[in-house]
């Protein structure tokens, strides 16, 4: 019989081991400068030829919608200068409009060429130029891969035509380091959400008719616990995205692949296909930032430019604290002419007043609403002055100067306590007081006044909180977590110390000049906020479990409604003439809807607060038995509508 051939001596042929499939999965993906320009060109130039492809394919749809009114959108850039207006007239006239669209087609897909010519730069400086033009006149429609795209092709075609490679490093780092941002901020903004920290959220997204898909949504209902785990997944990939740089840019290739499938999947799911090419146009930035130095296809990178950001970062911190500081200890002081007054609870209200002993007529006690402060009745009470008109305001615990030393667990009875144990203290025995509360301080009031009895002459609900609001107000219901979640993340970004960069509320912007400062500064404190919080946590425990009917009180009330507020929500004029029915029939009870304002406009509007004081003015007269009109006129420079007034009679 033949012999069997034997296999040949020599090493021994292995099967690939799971170490070896993950050790390929691991490492940096070298890059070339070349590579890495022409890659972020090609990906961010496909963004661009769907988004103007579909643009001028759709152009009458665009039309008829008119959300895009280039009339009206004109608007909101009054305020830029004259030839920058021009020059977006310009772009968003209909023959340039489509001009430049068509443009866009044209350099994007010439961008799909090979080459690596200067001409690149400047078809991809083009497209971010052109992008960025036409942004204001078509913002309804567009979305952040179009954003994403237009800072990757401005910044690209700058770099392609820089005279040197280190420039060009310097500006391939800045689109390296805006990628990492775009994914870490997402996610830790995700992350201070209570449906990310649940995992509850995927759900709810998909549950929306805009990004939503009935499939997926009941594979989560069917499947809770993998569906947490994709949500856990997202949250892991985003937050920690930078440590692709770590140990040699050993996790760059897995970091990469997931946030590549991560869009694949946005794209399928939720229809936002541009988001795969826009997003992915930074990564081959990121791939040749995290390359080793010592890898040859990145020999003789220039690093000075994330150095060089890490030192500002390090002296914009430095300089942020201290301004922090500073705002903090003027935020604190107690007002010239002030005084503090210690609640049963420990908490040390700081107190303004013009209580002197000479007048009789009840003083009027301002209480403000959550996550504002006493300025904001800084219209009315210069109005009234001094003399007879005596008014007291004060910050909550936690707001302001005004410190909270309770301990436990707050609740709104507390606030309430305080404003007793205020009036007690402050006010001199035997004097009645007006409790005037604007927004969640209207309930507050309406609340001490119950306890006060007789110490009450009136209550004046500006734009009022109800205690049913949650439960009776479908629309306040569902806006209610998206409210806590927008003051948590204010009160993180200020304690992070980014006050410095917070714009001015227009309710701030519009108080008198005396106290805008200091208010400002307030608003960029993070202590208005973190009580803006405690109290909004205790209203969403405390409003749901009200069953009514309110208390009886047997004062007299003004109820003073903001137009905006009713209309947005009718409901809520309802709940507001609950409020004047809680009071006796034979006391003087007003309902008044301020036309034009809105919830905070009513008192901090010089035209709105007008009005407001004039409703005021009479009903203080009325119920001290003095004529309409007595005492100080309206704000200088305003005048009282006639249709407000009429309505005030008609209310009567």
């Amino acid at each position: 019989m033949p012999s069997r051939p034997t296999r040949p001596s020599g090493p021994r042929r292995q099967r690939p081991t799971l170490r070896a499939v993950l050790s390929a999965l691991q490492g940096p993906l070298p890059l070339s400068r070349e590579q890495a320009m022409g890659a972020s060109e090609r990906l961010a130039a496909a963004t661009s030829l769907l988004s103007s492809v579909e643009h001028l394919a759709r152009r009458r749809e665009h039309r008829s919608s008119r959300l895009n009114e280039w009339a009206i959108s004109r608007d909101a850039y009054a305020r830029y200068g004259r030839p920058f207006r021009k020059l977006l007239d310009l772009a968003s006239d209909e023959r340039t409009n489509r001009a430049l669209h068509a443009g866009r087609v044209a350099a994007s897909a010439a961008l799909m060429l090979p080459g690596n010519g200067r001409w690149r730069g400047a078809a991809t400086l083009y497209l971010g130029v052109s992008g960025a033009l036409l942004y204001p006149a078509e913002r309804y429609g567009t979305d952040g891969s179009d954003q994403a795209s237009t800072m990757v092709q401005t910044v690209t075609g700058l770099a392609r035509l820089a005279p040197s490679s280190r420039t060009q490093d310097a500006l391939i780092w800045y689109v390296a380091l805006q990628g990492n941002l775009s994914y870490l901020i997402s996610g830790w903004v995700k992350l201070l959400g209570p449906d990310w920290r649940s995992g509850a959220a995927l759900a709810g997204v998909m549950r929306t008719r805009t990004y939503g898909h009935e499939g997926v949504w009941k594979l989560t209902r069917r499947y809770p616990r993998s569906a947490r785990a994709v949500v856990y997944g997202v949250l892991g990939l985003e937050c920690l995205f930078p440590v692709l740089y770590l140990k040699g840019g050993r996790l760059t290739r897995p970091v990469l692949s997931g946030a590549v499938l991560f869009h694949m999947a946005n794209g399928y799911v939720m229809g936002l296909g541009r988001f795969l090419p826009a997003f992915a146009a930074m990564h081959p930035m990121v791939a040749y930032t995290s390359t080793p130095r010592s890898h040859p296809a990145v020999a003789g990178r220039d690093d000075t430019m994330p150095a060089t950001v890490a030192l500002l970062a390090a002296g914009g911190a430095a300089v942020l604290g201290t301004v922090a500081v500073a705002r903090r200890l003027r935020v604190t002081d107690t007002p010239h002419g002030g005084s503090v007054v210690t609640t049963r609870h420990g908490n040390e209200l700081s107190v303004q007043s013009t209580l002197d002993g000479r007048s009789t007529n009840p003083v009027v006690v301002f209480v403000h609403g959550l996550g504002a402060c006493p300025a904001y009745f800084a219209w009315i009470v210069r109005a009234l002055g001094g003399g007879d008109r005596q008014w007291l305001m004060y910050s909550r615990a936690g707001y302001g100067p005004s410190r909270r030393r309770a301990d436990g667990e707050y609740t709104l009875e507390e606030s309430v306590d305080d404003l007793v144990d205020l009036i007690d203290a402050a006010v001199p025995e035997g004097r009645q007081v007006v409790l005037m509360g604007h927004s969640l301080g209207g309930e507050i009031s309406r609340r001490a006044a119950v306890r006060l009895g007789s110490r009450v002459n009136s209550v004046v609900y500006v734009d009022s909180s109800h205690p049913g609001q949650l439960t009776r107000s479908a629309q306040q219901g569902a806006t209610a977590p998206r409210i806590g979640e927008g003051l948590r993340t204010m009160a993180i970004s200020l304690r992070l110390g980014f006050g410095a960069l917070m714009r001015t509320p227009e309710p701030v912007a519009n108080l008198p000049e005396q106290v805008r400062d200091k208010v400002r500064m307030e608003f960029a404190d993070s202590r208005v906020w973190t009580a803006a919080v405690r109290e909004w946590k205790a209203v969403e425990q405390d409003f749901p479990s009200f069953t009514g009917p309110l208390d009886a009180l047997d004062t007299h009330a003004l109820v003073l409604s903001a137009q905006r507020t009713v209309d947005r929500d009718p409901e809520h004029l309802l709940m507001h003439k609950d409020l004047a029915d809680a009071h006796s029939g034979d006391r003087t009870v007003r309902n008044v809807v301020i036309e034009g304002a809105d919830h905070d406009g009513i008192l901090t509007d010089p035209q709105y607060a007008a009005e407001t004081l004039r409703h005021l003015l009479a009903f203080l007269a009325d119920t001290a038995g003095q004529k309409p009109g007595s005492g100080p006129g309206p704000l200088a420079g305003t005048e009282p509508s006639d249709r407000t007034a009429a309505s005030e009679e008609e209310n009567r």
